[in-house]
């Protein structure tokens, strides 16, 4: 009898130690579900509000040593130091593989540096991890324009308004290039 409660207690043990875990992340990602939906439905104002919010939560990495590492990034980026700001993503992409901001952080300053294949394939890793990256996907967008694939770009800004309606620089991109494309068609 005593094997048995001694093994129920494990078991109770497991199940509270592996969902009191989990329990953080799928609350994270609760939120962004109810984030992209409210973004989704907002007028320009609040649709900004909830970008940032979403921006944030995607910046919170659970680790202060991997939040220094993307804030040690971004300040690079902020300074002009795309090659140090490089060196600081790669760091938190070795640490923290499944956290996206260091891929997309690291993509951005590549690109910064014209290495625009490292830049696309960390965009690509970003998309894979998290295909709402609204951010992730303007990225790529403006690759694309730079590439000459237009109709690419196009297609691609159209899906980041169906994530974030109010989205300035895809709702600028879009407008420029159905003129574009028109111009081109006739």
């Amino acid at each position: 009898m005593g094997m048995h409660i001694d093994r129920f207690k494990c078991v109770v043990a497991a199940l509270f130690l592996s969902s009191g875990i989990s329990l953080p992340a799928l609350a994270q990602e609760t939120d962004l579900d109810e984030l992209h939906q409210q973004l989704s439905e907002a007028d320009a104002v609040e649709a900004e509000r909830l970008a940032g919010q979403i921006i944030s939560t995607w910046e919170r990495s659970g680790s202060p040593a991997m939040d220094l590492l993307l804030r040690r990034g971004k300040e690079a980026l902020e300074q002009g130091q795309p090659d140090i700001a490089v060196e600081h993503f790669s760091a938190l992409v070795d640490h923290a593989p499944y956290f996206t901001e260091g891929y997309f952080g690291r993509a951005s300053s590549y690109y910064l540096l014209g290495m625009t294949g490292p830049a696309l394939e960390d965009i690509q890793t970003v998309l894979r991890l998290n295909p709402l990256h609204f951010e992730a996907m303007t990225g790529l967008a403006i690759v694309l324009e730079e590439l000459g694939r237009s109709q690419d770009a196009l297609e691609l800004y159209r899906m980041i308004l169906d994530i974030h309606p109010h989205s300035a620089p895809a709702l600028e991109a879009t407008s420029r290039l159905e003129l574009e494309l028109e111009g081109q068609a006739l």
